[in-house]
């Protein structure tokens, strides 16, 4: 399937100057399948997969020393290949399971830095957290869940694509409908790829709902691998919780009555490193960076992937199913969890503004910077409801210019109110992918 990752690896193959190049993010969100597609298509040579958990065999070549004109000598010889540097993608899988193979990355860069290598693997970051690299011998690229974009390609769907790009250009209702069916279709399938194959070859949510149910177990399994971090089961409870509490602030001690603050705190750290779910933080529209007023305190979470967050809740149900659309369903969350999907594809962090006067319930739903600017972001998912902490922002801060409103089908701007009015599809091109 088309992913939208491969742009960025292109980019990161013809810079002169590529350092070697980590691909992060959770599991299953197919990394290692992007980077055996790139290889094989942008390659002129071989693209030499070394998987490290399947065949730690492989370890002893990095415990020598660090040494990469060695290291890719005695690779050679178990791959009965040779590497060849201006031609070939040397691509280490599971890097996670041998720490000294992450330690030698930095010097493929300082003494092979013609030849192409990327590095990727399952929990990485726990690994990542325990060995120190210089900055900038190294390069690190994230990648999330498919989005509505790339589902939308899946399933044979460009000429929609087109239209969405359309987005100073209000399109007819029949259009805006037809869009929808098609995203109600991805809040029920997500964008774990191995959902969006299965839906795109059988046409089945139960079948897809079952492939979303294994994954959710594939995760839970892990929690044995944090067993020395932290209790198996407070992981559980509290993976549970957050996934119900998607838009509401996190409070550990709400997070689950069976386990002490730390206890949980610790479990929810752990998860979050796992990338199970993202930080979103609260900030001050006052100026950028937002991450330099940004609180440690106070935050909220977006999950992973909107169809396991669906699949967690219990939305599936027959009645659930057959509603043509699900943007209101978890009283609205389901809409933000899908805003907020998006636009962490292009911002690597997002933001929210919350009043800090007591008693004062102010709250917006994103805040996320472009060229520069900070554009407050708010997500209503049906007909109701009023804009009234988004304009007292927006009185406040004199520097904030614009803000977008995502609901249903609305087109439109208000230029004197500083608001933009699009249709949820739209969340991705906000920035673009």
């Amino acid at each position: 399937m088309k992913r939208n990752i491969t742009k960025k690896l292109l980019e990161w193959k013809e810079d002169q100057n590529h350092k070697p190049l980590i691909l992060r993010g959770a599991r299953q969100v197919g990394k290692s399948y992007s980077i055996i597609d790139f290889g094989k298509t942008h390659f002129k040579g071989n693209t030499h997969i070394l998987n490290l958990e399947r065949n730690p065999e492989l370890h002893s070549i990095f415990e020598k020393n660090l040494d990469s004109n060695r290291i890719i000598s005695e690779l050679e010889l178990v791959l009965s290949k040779q590497i060849i540097t201006d031609k070939d993608l040397l691509f280490f899988d599971e890097i996670q399971e041998c720490p000294k193979a992450i330690m030698s990355l930095r010097y493929f860069y300082e003494q092979n830095p013609d030849l192409h290598v990327i590095a990727a693997g399952s929990l990485l970051e726990f690994a990542l957290q325990d060995i120190s690299f210089p900055v900038g011998r190294l390069q690190m690229l994230d990648m999330h869940p498919m989005t509505f974009e790339e589902f939308l390609i899946a399933n044979n769907k460009e000429l929609i694509i087109k239209r969405i790009e359309q987005t100073n250009e209000a399109l007819p209702p029949n259009i805006v409908n037809l869009i929808n069916t098609e995203l109600n279709k991805y809040f029920i399938v997500g964008g774990m790829p191995e959902c969006v194959k299965t839906y795109v070859n059988t046409k089945s949510f139960v079948k897809t709902i079952r492939i979303q149910s294994d994954l959710i177990a594939t995760f839970k399994q892990d929690f044995s691998k944090y067993a020395k971090f932290s209790n198996k089961h407070c992981l559980n409870s509290v993976l549970s919780s957050v996934a119900q509490k998607v838009g509401e602030q996190i409070k550990y001690s709400q997070l689950t009555n069976d386990f002490s603050n730390a206890t949980i705190k610790k479990a929810y750290q752990l998860l979050e490193t796992a990338r199970l779910f993202s930080p979103v933080r609260a900030s001050s529209p006052n100026g950028v960076p937002l991450r330099a007023s940004a609180s440690t305190k106070k935050f909220k979470a977006v999950f992973l992937d909107i169809g396991l967050l669906a699949n967690m809740n219990g939305f599936y149900t027959k009645k659930t199913l057959s509603k043509q659309k699900l943007s209101a369903s978890f009283n609205g969350k389901m809409a933000e969890q899908f805003v907020g999907q998006e636009l962490l594809v292009s911002n690597k962090k997002l933001y929210y503004w919350s009043r800090e006067t007591r008693g004062s319930s102010a709250e917006t739903d994103y805040l996320i910077e472009i060229e520069q600017k900070i554009i407050p972001v708010e997500v209503k998912s049906g007909k109701a409801g009023s804009l009234k902490s988004l304009h007292l922002l927006l009185k406040t801060f004199s520097n904030v210019k614009m803000a977008y409103v995502f609901t249903e089908d609305k087109y439109g701007e208000i230029p004197e109110q500083k608001l933009k009015f699009m249709p949820l599809f739209c969340a991705g091109n906000v920035v673009g992918y």
